[in-house]
């Protein structure tokens, strides 16, 4: 007759077995591949302890103590004593064992349904028992030993303190001085792009006391008709006077009370339907201050929308209209093409910009005009004389795409002062009626960054797509994608040119602002640009000719591109890179050694030999991926102490080529043709390949590479070194169980400084904005937000005399962050 714990153990047995197989199936499969032998050899003991289990024979404790402490000597060899990667490795084996010792399992390893008439040999079986489940308590408790001693530490962390502040460097452009220390009057605070603030009230003694003093919600929420999936709140508002403006998802602008919250104005452009839109989303509005107005300015053509079908909307016939704005202008790029001049004071349009318009329209000579496949994300450059605007194409949807062309455009009238394109970039002089610009030439979707003093502005520069197969690129389409591009303010000439990739194959496009900043440099004061790239890199340049301040090196990269195409024998890396290890079998990750041991399987087929493997009909791994180590958040500057606040991330992404047949049929589309007007992502109409990009997860979701994926870090601009790094972020609002592990989660969003020597940081993947001591990267604050606050924070002092820091909560549709419409002010107490 059977007792229960018997029942238990047959059970258990039959578990353990299909564990076993399908353990052992997918292990051989892996060191077929040439990878561990460790899960096949795993495999062969669970099935041996489940045999041993059947016959309730007490071996069985001894077979699976030898298995886990083989585990635990294979689990350090490859990892050491990295809290996850190791908790991955042994936590399934672990839990199994603690099943193994406890009382159902103990008692049928002597009940076999029989009747003991020897007394000496029922306690000789009961002592092998015994000393069977003290073998293996003892080999559970060595490797809880590593378990807890590994939760203690973090072997990823750089601990350092940042220099303090330099002497006689500006933390303000020249020519801007005029700029109060409580305003923030461009996306990165000023033209320099350096997200620093000189504001010192909120420091890292009283940063604990902040608290929410206001919140605003705009009412725009993503989910409408026609919305892509990239809809996303990435706006950072201007503070001048006492007024914040802001622009929505949507295309609203939205003037507040900057001490209150309270809504001033709102100005909708009355965005036209049906766009072809891959991203939707306003990263910010552009201020031009109080200036006198040059009458002898040409005047741009009254028809702002010609050419255009259907017929443009013209601002100044909408709504209210202002003949003059003399409090200066705020300049709104919409979804439509429209460049839109608003007067600050009461959201009335401008409508001596634009010939009476109030716009600009921006597909004006394009060469393939559609709908919302072209226009700016984000905000625009304002000099003096100029307003200078790049835009984004819609990227891998074919090869008949918009000009990336970069225009200046008169800042009073609006007459096209000079445009640069990169496929044409010697003729710079205004384009003639009845031309084009070149289709599909590289463009500028990220911000640039301006230096009066010098005359030039910096300008990021993306790819020409397709971005994974590049055999027809021009030899301007060589010089200029990926690059870093300084064109001269007065007539749109190139100055100086550096390419942060070759031939880029990977989506590597300069996502980020170039941040200005003086550094000195062996006593001497260099005029430089710190510009950060998606591979990890932060070129330090000579903002004057492109030279690099920090070394340079070209290292050979891999070769064997897909047919037709070719891969650059080598590529440019940094002193300062935050470039991570190439990845090993070892650095798969999944949560169970099931879903690591997928994570192998699938790493051992990829196409991958370290960074820039070029992409590939079989499926190549590329690490870091294009969501990037960098992305437009950008890195935050601190001028005085020469340093960088940084946010680095890591995630791997799979790209595989799929070959067209012609230049019609959809190849990738999974979920079927787009909706409505919406284009088809990643077809490459018109190339011989389309591709098909996705992160490299696990079958249970979960990245296949090891935490962290996010950090916060410091470093020294003027040496080039990494003083402190620290993983950031918690997976409470990306884990199935919103449980608030630090692991390190990525960011999508800049972080912002202060002279306060606070640093705040907004989007990680968690639902948080946090505040940073700059010196050591200690997280010192946090306060949980509504939804994903993907956008770059900003500070200012309002009309009370009060620090406030601004948080924008609306989520972002690429990363599956909570939609919200929020915007929060903190401050301390008053």
């Amino acid at each position: 007759m059977k007792t229960p714990s018997s029942s238990f153990n047959v059970a258990l047995s039959g578990v353990l077995a299909l564990l076993a197989v399908m353990l052992g199936a997918a292990g051989l499969w892996l060191a077929v591949l040439g990878g561990t032998w460790y899960y096949l050899c795993a495999a062969l003991a669970l099935l041996w302890v489940g045999i041993l289990l059947i016959r309730h024979a007490a071996l069985a404790l001894w077979v699976y103590a030898a298995l886990l402490l083989g585990t635990l000597a294979w689990s350090l060899w490859e990892v050491g004593l990295d809290w996850w990667p190791l908790a991955a490795r042994l936590g399934f084996l672990f839990l199994l064992g603690l099943l193994l010792v406890s009382p159902w399992t103990l008692r049928s390893l002597h009940s076999d349904g029989s009747h003991f008439v020897n007394g000496a040999g029922h306690m000789g079986r009961d002592a092998r028992r015994r000393r069977g489940g003290w073998a293996l308590g003892g080999v559970l408790a060595v490797c809880a030993l590593p378990l807890l001693v590994s939760m203690t530490r973090d072997v990823h962390q750089i601990e350092g303190s940042l220099p303090v502040a330099q002497a006689l460097i500006s933390d303000v452009p020249n020519g801007t001085s005029h700029l109060p220390a409580g305003e923030w009057h461009a996306y990165g605070r000023t033209g320099y792009g350096q997200r620093y603030s000189p504001l010192d009230q909120i420091t890292p003694a009283n940063v604990s006391q902040l608290q929410e003093a206001w919140r605003f919600q705009t009412g725009d929420m993503r989910g409408q008709p026609g919305d892509p999936v990239e809809t996303t709140y990435e706006v950072t508002p201007l503070k001048v006077g006492n007024r914040l403006y802001l622009c929505t998802p949507h295309q609203l602008v939205i003037a507040l009370d900057a001490t209150t919250g309270a809504e001033a104005w709102r100005y909708d452009p009355k965005i036209q339907g049906a766009l072809a839109l891959q991203h939707l989303t306003c990263r910010g509005l552009s201020y031009q201050p109080p200036r006198a107005v040059d009458a002898s300015a040409t005047p741009a053509t009254a028809d702002a929308s010609a050419g255009r079908d259907p017929v443009l909307p013209v601002a100044a016939s909408q709504g209210t209209v202002s003949e003059n704005c003399p409090h200066g202008m705020l300049f709104m790029p919409t979804a439509d093409a429209r460049l839109i001049a608003l007067n600050p004071d009461d959201g009335a349009v401008c409508a001596t910009f634009g010939g009476g318009t109030g716009q600009i329209d921006l597909m004006q000579h394009m060469p393939h005009p559609r709908a919302g496949s072209y226009y700016s994300t984000s905000p625009v450059v304002v000099t003096q004389k100029l307003v200078i605007v790049g835009g984004t194409v819609l990227d891998n949807v074919s090869t008949k795409e918009q000009s990336g062309v970069i225009r200046a455009f008169d800042i009073d009238t609006g007459a096209l002062v000079w445009n640069w394109d990169s496929g044409n970039p010697e003729a710079t002089a205004p384009i003639a009626d009845g031309q084009t610009y070149t289709a599909n030439s590289p463009n500028s979707w990220s911000i640039s960054s301006v230096d009066e003093a010098l005359g030039m502005v910096y300008v990021p520069m993306g790819n020409q797509p397709p971005d994974q197969w590049g055999g027809r690129r021009s030899a301007a389409v060589e010089k200029y994608s990926s690059s870093v591009v300084a064109l001269d303010l007065a007539t749109g000439k190139v100055r100086w040119v550096f390419q942060t990739v070759h031939h880029d194959l990977w989506d590597y496009d300069v996502p980020s602002q170039p941040s200005l900043v003086d550094l000195t440099i062996d006593g001497a004061v260099v005029p430089a640009l710190v510009q950060p790239t998606k591979q990890g890199e932060l070129f330090v340049l000579d903002r004057r000719t492109g030279t690099p301040v920090n070394p340079v090196v070209e290292v050979p990269a891999p070769q064997g591109a897909a047919a037709g195409d070719h891969t650059a024998p080598s590529q440019p890396r940094t002193a300062l890179s935050f470039n991570p290890p190439q990845l090993q079998g070892r650095d798969m990750w999944g949560a169970t050694m099931f879903d690591q041991l997928a994570c192998r399987i699938v790493f051992h087929r990829l196409r991958y030999e370290g960074r820039f493997t070029p992409p590939s009909t079989q499926g190549s791994l590329i690490y870091p991926g294009n969501f990037g180590v960098f992305n437009w958040g950008s890195v935050a500057v601190d001028p005085q102490r020469q340093i960088a606040f940084t946010t680095p991330t890591y995630l791997a992404f799979v790209s595989t080529l799929v070959l067209r047949p012609d230049d019609s049929a959809l190849m990738v589309q999974a979920d079927g043709p787009p909706k409505g007007a919406l284009p088809a992502l990643n077809e490459n109409f018109g190339a011989p390949f389309a591709v098909r990009l996705g992160p490299f997860v696990s079958p249970l979701g979960f990245p296949c590479t090891a935490p962290p994926w996010g950090y916060v870090a410091g470093a020294d601009l003027a040496n080039g070194k990494i003083v402190w790094k620290h993983r950031n972020g918690t997976v409470r609002d990306l884990a199935p169980v919103p449980l608030p592990f630090r692991m390190g989660v990525p960011n999508l969003g800049g972080p912002i400084m202060t002279a306060g020597g606070v640093a705040f940081l907004s989007g990680t993947l968690d639902y948080y904005v946090r505040g940073y001591d700059v010196s050591s990267g200690e997280q010192l604050w946090e306060s949980r937000l509504p939804a994903g606050g993907q956008a770059t924070p900003m500070t200012y002092t309002g009309a009370d005399g009060r620090q406030y820091l601004l948080v924008v909560a609306g989520g972002h549709g690429s990363t599956h962050t909570k939609a919200g419409d929020s915007v929060i002010a903190y401050a301390l107490p008053q």
